[in-house]
């Protein structure tokens, strides 16, 4: 095998595409795109961030919901990536999303994402984003037998090395099972 040096670069795979949505303080709704974040604990997610509008409404309204961007979406889940609520205030109509307010959050869900993570900000230092999961919510659409069925979701992922998105999607094998046998 032959390696390749590049550096330190923020590369890893995947890199799940994170859309963040929050109310302002008018109740109007706001979404952006992360790709910098991980589940840091059972019911805890953390997303590397900077300051935006989306994190000025977490910190008036304390609450946010984080949704998987899927392959339906990359359009409307990359625009408010690339666009500023700061500057384009009604972003997230002119992505075409719609919002639905949350049963446990001050905070929207998207309609046309079929996943979200709702959320309370537990801090929010140093450009790392702590939020406390307080519920998982998903689309009937996406389920098989009650549970989320990722070929229904169609979850996408940043690839940070060629600027690309990609659709997850062949199981490969059975998670804390297939180790098994070399025990």
């Amino acid at each position: 095998m032959s390696r390749v040096n590049f550096g330190a670069k923020p590369w890893l795979y995947p890199m799940p595409v994170l859309i963040i949505a929050t109310y302002d303080e008018n109740g109007v709704p706001n979404a952006m795109n992360a790709a910098w974040g991980i589940i840091t604990d059972m019911n805890e997610i953390s997303i590397s961030m900077a300051d935006h509008k989306t994190t000025e409404n977490m910190a008036k309204t304390g609450a946010f919901t984080v949704s998987m961007a899927t392959a339906d979406t990359v359009t409307a889940s990359d625009y408010v990536g690339i666009e500023s609520a700061k500057k384009v205030p009604d972003k997230f109509a002119k992505a075409g999303f719609h919002a639905t307010r949350s049963e446990f959050v001050n905070a929207p869900l998207i309609d046309e994402l079929p996943m979200a993570l709702e959320c309370k900000v537990k801090s929010f230092d140093n450009g790392i984003l702590v939020g406390e999961i307080v519920n998982i919510n998903a689309d009937e659409a996406i389920l098989t037998d009650g549970h989320i069925d990722t070929a229904k979701l169609k979850p996408i992922s940043y690839d940070p090395v060629n600027n690309a998105y990609l659709v997850l999607g062949e199981k490969v094998g059975n998670a804390f099972k297939d180790g098994l046998k070399l025990k």
